[in-house]
């Protein structure tokens, strides 16, 4: 009799999984969700995934706007990206009750500037961006972000930048004690001539090769965020993550719901599955930052726990959002970063 149940059993979930199936697609960071929970969610519910990959804001936002919008349900932009976004209308919102989990937020979450309420996304992982530099090269302080701008002897030449407008000239904005989005000529031609002075001490600009130039030696230094820096470690890197002294850049990824998604109930669906903690713990595990869902803990592994990535030093200052400037602003910083690209 229990063989018969089981059997019953077998086949009402099968047909629950049938009855539900569908597509989802999915535009995504690279290296940032493991196989093995995309295809949880497709034995739950019989959605077929599709994930391409993306390696910054900017180009995610260029692709949307240049005519992939309508062929994608979700994306996982930044916090800054997120309301950049909704100011262009490349969002589509939903209620607290579509998604039954929804409660499953941090409070800490929910009300966040760049979504307030969470109309059109939910929070995916947080973390910094900082850099790494390996100690096998250089021994000395790291505890500024001149490693990266004026970088000493050891390090000239080794270093790699990510490929990520709006991160580096944060930083840069950061190290020179200047506000982000300042319409200041000085403080502009400033920040200009010093990356420019300091892009001679570059070997390249990569942000999903981050991780694997400091693995192989390519290079001695590397903007580079927390997760992926505890990742290069763990595949044998000796490398040390800084937070520096003058600060850094703190981040949260979203899921948003996409304007004319072509499958927007099974956006849902995954957004909803997502703010399961024993499921977004599995992404935290793999990618190594840290959630923005409440009760994901019992579920991280220890080596997550306590990294030292994830575990500031206590004298470390507090990290800074990058800031959306207004239009007229941000062709300025537009200008500097095509200047520095060249």
């Amino acid at each position: 009799m229990k063989k018969l149940l089981s059997t019953a059993t077998a086949f009402a979930l099968l047909a629950g999984a049938a009855h539900a199936e569908g597509k989802l697609s999915v535009y995504h960071w690279f290296e940032y969700i493991p196989q093995e929970l995309v295809d949880k969610f497709t034995a739950e519910t019989g959605i077929e995934v599709t994930i391409d990959t993306y390696d910054s804001n900017e180009s995610m936002l260029a692709a949307l706007k240049a005519g992939k919008l309508g062929q994608y349900d979700v994306a996982v932009p930044g916090d800054y990206m997120v309301e950049i976004m909704a100011k262009e209308g490349l969002l589509d919102s939903f209620a607290p009750a579509d998604l039954p989990n929804f409660g499953n937020i941090a409070p800490e979450w929910v009300d966040v500037p760049f979504d307030p309420g969470r109309k059109s996304s939910i929070p995916y992982q947080w973390g910094s961006t900082a850099f790494s530099v390996n100690r096998d090269v250089y021994q000395g302080d790291i505890n500024t972000l001149a490693m990266i701008f004026d970088p000493p002897a050891e390090l000239q030449g080794k270093i790699n930048v990510l490929d990520s407008q709006g991160e580096v000239l944060a930083l840069g904005s950061i190290y020179l004690g200047i506000p982000q989005c300042s319409t200041d000529k000085e403080q502009l031609k400033a920040l200009n001539d010093m990356l420019i002075n300091a892009k001679q001490h570059w070997a390249s600009f990569g942000s999903d090769t981050a991780k694997d130039v400091l693995v192989s030696g390519d290079a001695a230094a590397g903007m580079i965020y927390n997760g992926f820096s505890a990742k290069a470690r763990a595949e044998g890197a000796n490398v040390e993550y800084a937070y520096p002294k003058e600060g850094f850049v703190v981040w949260m990824d979203n899921v948003v719901l996409l304007k004319d998604a072509p499958n927007r109930d099974n956006a849902l669906k995954f957004m909803n599955f997502l703010l399961d903690p024993e499921n977004v713990a599995a992404v935290t595990n793999y990618a190594a930052y840290t959630s923005g869902v409440a009760g994901v803990e019992p579920f991280l592994d220890e080596a997550i726990k306590s990294s030292p990535e994830n575990n500031p030093p206590a004298d470390a200052p507090k990290g800074s959002f990058i800031q959306v400037c207004d239009q007229e602003t941000q062709t300025l910083y537009d200008a500097i970063w095509t200047n520095l690209k060249k």
